[in-house]
């Protein structure tokens, strides 16, 4: 039987973001031994807008707190609080928070940091 690892958000560094917003990756290689999958946890600021992205892998979602949009190259998709959210592999998306107050977002990858990521403009 494996073992059993628990990882403190607050033990782990921010990634800075725009506006005040931050992400922190969780579970990935460098904390867990033998992980086959990464999680992390982030917070967007009201009016915060990242830059498109597109992953190597699939992502998955989940909205804590907060509503905003997921900006495609082909539409908007709109997400609020509890909203479970999946974006295919080499999907172009850009979280937007167009809400009051702070978005809370719990995401994970099937790969065991963050995955090779593509980011428009560079």
């Amino acid at each position: 039987m494996g073992s059993v690892t628990v990882v403190a958000r607050d033990s782990v560094d921010p990634i800075e973001l725009p506006q005040g917003s931050w992400s922190r990756m969780l579970v990935t290689t460098g904390r867990v031994d033998g992980n086959a999958a990464s999680l992390g946890y982030s917070v967007f600021t009201p009016g915060t807008v990242l830059a498109p992205v597109r992953h190597e892998t699939e992502e998955v979602a989940y909205v804590v707190q907060g509503s905003g949009d997921l900006r495609l190259d082909d539409g908007v998709v709109p997400f609020r609080e509890g909203d479970a959210i999946h974006i295919p592999a080499g999907v172009w998306h850009a979280v937007a928070n167009t809400g009051e107050g702070d978005v809370v977002m719990v995401f994970g990858f099937p790969y065991p940091e963050y995955p090779p990521t593509e980011r428009q403009g560079g």
